[in-house]
């Protein structure tokens, strides 16, 4: 009798336990990413953890779970790929309107092979979409690294993560908004000879630029990954800043597209401050990072 007794209760409270299930989730997630935030790494380097396993089997094991680990965020990563591009598909037509606006939209594009336009719709798409996929790539492969970090490393990488993506944005609207309408126009006019753009070429042009500008600003995230991972100083950033300024005017002619020296300069000068201000990033890191071992020193 008993045991009917508590199936019945357990048929009339099921909905209530349900109900507690989905509205304490998120303080469950939340208590979870703050547990894993503060969870310390093991003092032993890889190479040496590899080493000091007593078996051929322990070493296999672990190894398998490493790459087992790396594998499972690769292909979390390349569905929120599909997922971004199928995101752009739907949106397609507005963005290749958007993108047409700086050459005076789609009517000024003429198409002169059968297949160019479907070319044109697939490259939009893919790379349209690779920017918004940008941030959850970033994440499944910050997920990856994390369980090595410390927790103040953990914490900081976490919080560049839409400072890199707002980078991101930033570079892509600069050659969108700045670039393209003041590179145009001599692009077209260069020697008196009046263009008539492909929608391939044009489309090409356009994405590629505003993606390795969109890169190219990520230059500070870079520089704190590296500081974090102490494979680069500030001292040595600050000492080399005329080699920098000499490897960014390189890569700016190479980005830049328009010969003339105006268009090169306006890459040039966000992208040298973008470096000055790494620097200064590299030292907040630096000092986190004393600060982080001194606390942790006086504990022990």
């Amino acid at each position: 009798m008993s045991k009917f007794f508590r199936g019945v209760w357990v048929v009339i409270t099921a909905p209530f336990r349900a109900l507690w299930w989905i509205v304490s989730l998120p303080f469950r997630w939340v208590r979870k990413g703050i547990d894993f935030l503060r969870q310390e790494p093991s003092e032993q380097p890889l190479s040496e953890m590899f080493v000091s396993l007593t078996t051929e089997k322990e070493t296999r094991q672990a190894l398998i779970e490493e790459i087992e680990a790396f594998r499972k965020h690769l292909l979390r990563s390349v569905l929120w790929l599909a997922i971004g591009i199928g995101i752009s598909f739907a949106f397609n037509q507005q963005m290749i309107e958007f993108l047409a606006g700086p050459v005076g939209g789609l009517d000024a594009l003429k198409a002169i092979e059968v297949t160019e336009s479907v070319g044109v719709f697939m490259r939009v798409s893919l790379v349209s979409g690779s920017a918004l996929a940008f941030i959850p790539i970033f994440f499944e492969f910050w997920l990856f690294a994390a369980p090595g970090l410390r927790p103040m490393e953990k914490t900081s990488s976490l919080i560049a993560l839409p400072f890199a993506a707002l980078l991101f944005v930033s570079g892509m609207a600069f050659a969108y908004y700045v670039i393209l309408p003041s590179g145009l126009p001599i692009l077209l006019n260069f020697i008196g000879i009046e263009s008539e753009l492909r929608p391939a070429s044009y489309f090409n042009f356009v994405t590629g630029l505003m993606f390795w500008l969109g890169v190219a600003f990520e230059f500070p995230i870079l520089i704190v990954a590296l500081t974090m991972m102490k494979i680069v100083k500030p001292k040595m950033l600050r000492d080399q800043w005329r080699l920098a300024i000499i490897i960014i005017a390189i890569l700016a002619a190479m980005i830049t597209p328009t010969v003339d020296p105006v268009n090169m300069a306006l890459v040039m000068v966000p992208t040298s401050a973008l470096y000055f201000i790494s620097i200064g990033l590299s030292y907040l890191i630096v000092f986190l990072q004393r600060k982080s071992d001194m606390e942790q020193e006086i504990t022990e």
